[in-house]
Formats: C-alpha cells, sequence, structure tokens
C-alpha cells in the first residue's frame, strides 16, 4: 500500500460506542444479520499511551516467550541475518549526472550509509566507495533514531539535493539541504521541520512545497493540500501560497517535469481520492486546469513530450483510448491550449499484455510490461511519423524492472529476479537496445532441487485466476506439503516472480511450498483487473484467493493441515477475511501490518485516503459491505479459529499498529489464541535496522514451521 476524516457516520458511531458489530455467516458468504456491538478498545487507538504500550509489551513478552524459545529460532535469526547483510548483495544504483549512487545497510552501518562512484567503477568487482551520508552517525550527532527517507534532488545535476529523514520511519519527515559535490550540508540552506510533505525544485533557489501549515491546511486523510513557493533566504512562514486543494481530498501537492533538452513544466496534481487527480499547469499568470482524465499517472517528460499511463477509458481529440494504454502529449500545444488535448498513442495494452512501469532514458521511453505475468520490456523511440518500439530480450519467468536511468546519456539498469534463480542487474543502451549483465546475487539458498510452476484456479464468478506455485521437482502429490500461500489484492499492485534469500533459506530449502497468488484488485491485467473488486465488489477477490487454496488441496499440493497464508497491509486485510470467511482451509495465518477494523478505518492513521479502494461507512451500501468483512468487527465469540500471527510496528503512521492491537484484543477478550509481535521502529516497512528484520522473520517462520510441518 502506498504512502497509502474521521467521516461524521464514523464519529458518531465512535463517539456512541458502537462503531463495531458482528456479523452472522452464512454458506457462501455474509448475510445481511448484522448486531452490533461495543468497540470496548478504542483506548489502544492512543498509540503511544503508557496504557497502550504497556499492553504491547504484555502480548509482545508473551509471544516471544514462546516462539523465540523455541529451538529453531536462534537458527532461523542466525541465517535470515546473514542473507540480509550479505556484502555479496547487489548494490542497486541510482544514476545521477553520470554518477553512481547507492544506499547501503550492513552489520557496521545500522542505519544505513549513502555511498557513490563513477559508473565505471561501480562495474567493476568490487568498486571502491565513497561515503557520502553516514546515517548512523548523523543520527547519533542529533540523538535522534533516522531512518533515511531518499532525496529529491535539483534537476538537472547542480549536487543540490534534500535529504529526508524519518525519526523511526514514520512517513512524517525531516529534510535538509545537502550539496552531493561537497558531501556536506548546505549551511543556512532549506530545512523543512517534520511533517508530510511534498515538496519539488523549480531552480536552485526555489521550491515547491506541500507540508502542513498549521490548522486548515492538512486533508482529513492526514495529507498536505497547500501548495506555497519558497525562496531561498525567505523565512518559511513568508512562503507564498499558490495552489490549494480541498480539505476532503486525499491531498495535493507538485511536481516539476525537466527534460534533458531543456524543457520545463511545473504540474500541480491535486489527489481527489486515491485513484482519481486533477491535474494544472502552473503558470505566470495562475493555474490551468489540463483536461486529463481522472484515473492518469504523470511519468515524466521526455523531449517536450509529457508521458501520460491510463486507467481509465478516454476520449480526446475524436479518438478513444483504451484504460491502461500510454500516451504522449506535446507540451508546447498543453501550454498553449490545456483544455483540447492531442495524445498520441505509445503504448496499448492487448487482452494478455498490460503495462507496469514507464521510465525515461535522455532520448527515449523504456516501457515494462506483465505478457500473462510474464515479465517483457520494450524500448520506445519518437520521430516525426510517430512513435517505435523495440522488444528487449528478457527471459521469461522473471520480474522486470527498470532500477534507474540517465538523463545524460542513454544508458539504464535493468534488474531481472525470479523464484529460484538469484537477481540480476542488467545494464543496458536506450539507443542500441543492448543489454549486458554487469552484477549478479550469488546463490542465497540451495534451489537445485526446486521448480517453478504456472497454474489456474476457477473463482466463484468462472473467473480463471494465475497463480505461481514453488516446489521440490520430486513433489509428492498426497497433500502432505507444508506450503505458505502470499497475495496483496489491491491497489492495482501486482504481485511477480522475486528472489527472496530469507524465504528460500527458512522454507524452501527445508522442503516448503511457496505460492503467489495474482488474484484480483491487483494489476497484473491491467486497471479492470483491479476494479473489478473495488468497494461493494470486494468479495470476488477475497473468493480468488480462497479459490487458489481450494485449487492447492484439490491438486493434493497440500491439505487444511499444512496450509498456511500470509499478507500485509492491504495483504493483511485479506488476511483477516480469509482467516474469518475459511477458518477451515488454513492452519497457519500470518497478519503483517494489516488493515482489520473496517468500520472505524476512516479514523485510523492515513485510513480516509483509501475511501477510493473500500467504500466508505458514510454511504449507507459500501457501510453494509464494509461490516460483512471487516475482520476487527466479525470476530465469532464461539468461533473455531487458526492460531494466527500478528505484526505491526509502532511508527506506522499509514496504517497504523491500531488495527492489529484491536483485533489481537477481541481476539483475547473471545478467548481466542494468538501470537503478537509489534516492534516500535520501522514504519509501514516493518524494520528500522537488518538485525531488527532477521528476528521478525526467523519468529514468522518459526510460527509457520510450529503450524505446518511439525
Amino acid at each position: 500500500m502506498r504512502p497509502i476524516s474521521p467521516l461524521r457516520i464514523a464519529s458518531f458511531l465512535i463517539a456512541l460506542g458502537i462503531s463495531s458489530c458482528s456479523v452472522a455467516w452464512s454458506q457462501g458468504g455474509p448475510s445481511r444479520s448484522i448486531v452490533e456491538v461495543p468497540d470496548n478498545y478504542q483506548w489502544l487507538e492512543d498509540v503511544n499511551g503508557a496504557r497502550s504500550m504497556e499492553w504491547v509489551k504484555a502480548e509482545n513478552d508473551r509471544s516471544a516467550k514462546v516462539l523465540e524459545s523455541d529451538a529453531r529460532y536462534a537458527e532461523f535469526k542466525a541465517e535470515a541475518l546473514k542473507v540480509l547483510e550479505s556484502p555479496e548483495r547487489i548494490a542497486y544504483p541510482v544514476f545521477r549526472s553520470g554518477t553512481v549512487y547507492n544506499t547501503w545497510q550492513d552489520a557496521a552501518h545500522v542505519r544505513g550509509i549513502l555511498r557513490k562512484t563513477t559508473l565505471a567503477d561501480y562495474l567493476t568487482v568490487q568498486p571502491h566507495w565513497e561515503t557520502v551520508i553516514d546515517y548512523d552517525a548523523l543520527g547519533k550527532a542529533d540523538n535522534e533514531k533516522w531512518v533515511q527517507h531518499g532525496l529529491i534532488c535539483l534537476y538537472p545535476g547542480d549536487g543540490l539535493c534534500l535529504v529526508g529523514l524519518s525519526a523511526g520511519g514514520e512517513d512524517a519527515d525531516t529534510l535538509r539541504e545537502f550539496d552531493l559535490k561537497t558531501g556536506k550540508f548546505v549551511a543556512g540552506g532549506f530545512v523543512l521541520p517534520k511533517s508530510k510533505q511534498q515538496v519539488a525544485w523549480v531552480d536552485k533557489d526555489t521550491l515547491l512545497v506541500a507540508r502542513d501549515w498549521g490548522t486548515g491546511t492538512m486533508t482529513t486523510s492526514g495529507y498536505p493540500f497547500v501548495v506555497k513557493l519558497w525562496k531561498r533566504g525567505q523565512p518559511l512562514d513568508q512562503a507564498k501560497e499558490v495552489y490549494r486543494g480541498k480539505e476532503t481530498d486525499e491531498g495535493a501537492g507538485p511536481r516539476v517535469l525537466n527534460d534533458a533538452q531543456g524543457h520545463q513544466v511545473v504540474l500541480m496534481d491535486r489527489s481527489v481520492d486515491f485513484f482519481a487527480s486533477e491535474v494544472s499547469l502552473l503558470t505566470p499568470t495562475g493555474v490551468k486546469r489540463i483536461a486529463l482524465p481522472g484515473k492518469i499517472g504523470i511519468n515524466g517528460l521526455l523531449d517536450g513530450q509529457i508521458i501520460v499511463t491510463l486507467n481509465e477509458d478516454w476520449k480526446a481529440d475524436g479518438k478513444a483510448f483504451t484504460q491502461g494504454s500510454v500516451v504522449s502529449l506535446d507540451l508546447a500545444a498543453v501550454e498553449k491550449d490545456p483544455e483540447h488535448l492531442k495524445p498520441t498513442t505509445v503504448f496499448a495494452p492487448t487482452a494478455q499484455e498490460f503495462e507496469q512501469g514507464v521510465s525515461i532514458t535522455r532520448n527515449h521511453l523504456l516501457i515494462t510490461t506483465l505478457e500473462h505475468v510474464q515479465g517483457r520490456a520494450y524500448e520506445y523511440s519518437r520521430d516525426k511519423a510517430g512513435w517505435t518500439r523495440r522488444k528487449l530480450d528478457v527471459p521469461d519467468n522473471k520480474t522486470v524492472g527498470v532500477v534507474s536511468t540517465n538523463t545524460s546519456d542513454d544508458k539504464f539498469f535493468l534488474s531481472l529476479t525470479g523464484f529460484l534463480t538469484p537477481s540480476t542487474l542488467e545494464l543496458g543502451d536506450a539507443a542500441t537496445g543492448e543489454l549486458k549483465q554487469v552484477k549478479s546475487l550469488p546463490d542465497q539458498f540451495d534451489a537445485s532441487r526446486d521448480t517453478v510452476e504456472q497454474l489456474e484456479a476457477t473463482s466463484s464468478d468462472g473467473t480463471k485466476v494465475p497463480y505461481f506455485v514453488v516446489h521440490r521437482k520430486d513433489l509428492k502429490y498426497d497433500g502432505s506439503n507444508p506450503t505458505l500461500l502470499n497475495a496483496y489484492g489491491g491497489f492495482q499492485i501486482s504481485m511477480t516472480p522475486s528472489y527472496s534469500g530469507v524465504m528460500g533459506k527458512l522454507w524452501l530449502e527445508r522442503g516448503g511450498v511457496y505460492v503467489v497468488a495474482n488474484i484480483r484488485g491487483g494489476g497484473e491485467f491491467g486497471p479492470a483487473w483491479h476494479e473489478a473488486g473495488l468497494k461493494t465488489n470486494r468479495q470476488l477477490i477475497y473468493d480468488d484467493f480462497a479459490a487458489v487454496g481450494q485449487d492447492l488441496v484439490a491438486r493434493k499440493i497440500t491439505s487444511p493441515r499444512r496450509l498456511g497464508i500470509m499478507g500485509g497491509s492491504n495483504g493483511g486485510l485479506l488476511m483477516g477475511v480469509e482467516f474469518e470467511q475459511h477458518p477451515d482451509m488454513w492452519n497457519a495465518v500470518v497478519i503483517q501490518v494489516p488493515l482489520l477494523d473496517m468500520l472505524g478505518f476512516e479514523h485510523i492513521a492515513a485510513g480516509a485516503s483509501w475511501v477510493g479502494e473500500y467504500g466508505s461507512v458514510s454511504d449507507p451500501k459500501e457501510r453494509n459491505f464494509l461490516a460483512s468483512i471487516s475482520p476487527y468487527n466479525n470476530l465469532d465469540p464461539k468461533g473455531h479459529y487458526p492460531e494466527p500471527f500478528i505484526f505491526t510496528t509502532t511508527k506506522d503512521d499509514r496504517v497504523g499498529p491500531v488495527h492489529a492491537r484491536k483485533f489481537a484484543a477481541r481476539m483475547k477478550e473471545y478467548g481466542q489464541p494468538f501470537f503478537y509481535d509489534e516492534i516500535v521502529e520501522g514504519g509501514h516497512a516493518a524494520g528500522a535496522d537488518l538485525k531488527e528484520q532477521a528476528g521478525t522473520w526467523a519468529e514468522t517462520y518459526v510460527y509457520l514451521t510450529r503450524k505446518l510441518v511439525d
């Protein structure tokens, strides 16, 4: 879920203490019989309160006493840490004016360092890195547990950047101006105090800033909607307002697009909800709305062409454009007449192939796609006749992604990753289409006995749902195989093959089966695959997942006794629903940084921003559906559930720890067994340092082993 208002009805119900309910279940899904019960755990919404933290400590200690005393815990943690801290990991690069940068964590750099080298040196076996920022040392000097939040850099390459620093991994951060050339923070430079904020450079002395400016400047989702122009040397409180969205928006912020040919366009992006936006030009005479459809993604600027992905069908200039298409708009024409646009098709989806990512080099466009969940990559060029493409040579059963591009030339880095083959990094040249492997992760587990299959299950409405199965070549189809099923099912996020040394070492190498389901709600088959499960249609997502589980059992790959499921964030909601709708289908359920209180989610952390995905309790029909699937509200005191492992973080200011806490507390009230782990730092990314991550994974796989293997 991406850096994913208390509505009046939700607030009213909470005030009455009846914001939750239980739902009677019938064959095939939820019935309409809803019985309201009091929400007795609102006190756990005081995230850092003494009473809340006392409860967290008690539950952490109780669960750790079992999981960490297991004889396998120390071994699992050591093996996970060895993978996470391996010096042979690929140092994934970021191009910046021909220089290669990388952020690195290891045992000596717990919080990490930003380092740099030349491209030629990076391509050697052992590059000679120069440390630019030491986040551990910086945190020590500031007496703060900083987690790096990346850089926002001036284009084209004067070396000026804003360094993002988060206290413990929160989405809110502090920004400080840094000079990459000198390796020092700029004396008297730009500094933006802690806030959820969006910032863009106009030039070396000018920023556009959306942040918390005070009362009435943050949306009910907790994001800024007022944009101001801030000049160097000017007090922050004297910055000039140039754009204002609405409090009911998800948020609003600036975007400045530049290309290698010297064009620049300044945009204001008002997110009406999580998926729909209004895009406007900021001009010397004011703001001018661009007549784009609501559901789009703006990918960048190339040779005076604005590149846009369409997430809905669109008619413009007498032509029809299908959702999932990538189009270009001439910047000069847009600036002259933003109300009458003349788009040109760059990429159009087929019945099986859909865009996944768009990147820009100096003179070319790169587009990655999924063709029946198989990764593909293309280079696009433009001349007077239009756009032409060249397919890049990438293998099947790999996830393909552009890591970084260089606008100084046409070089780019492409990553290839699969379940069983260690990830590789390719250096590409968009001008020639050439790809050359330059880095490879060594084997982190023994995959010699394993293989990957792509199978299909049939969902409740007859839809075919593909899924990947990673298993031993000599698999016995007798239902005895410990199997872990993972999915996400939301926000148009695709689940594709990836190499995980931790999962491979702690699960596959020990004979486990691993499954990834491409259920609806994701983006594997374009925007329509996502939209099929929006709001009150969401039961189809849960049916898809259950269908994959049933198919695994029908094929005798596994059995309910040996089948476990795992998911995080929106995938944590998926786990909570499946935990309750099909408790007899799984023997282990890992619920990570989840949403679970779907009648109260709009007032928890950034929950109001996800109404476009889930619906709102302010709509009676949507509220009724949310009541029918909300895991927190549907726990049955007399239910027979598997014992879950619930994981969250205190510093998560996106989804927040509240959902996990309240769900666990209600399970405890009902006498239902569970394991609970809430770490303090890490935010929604769930882990501020590698040792902490290793401990979490060790607990997770000890739990799975106890439930599915023993």
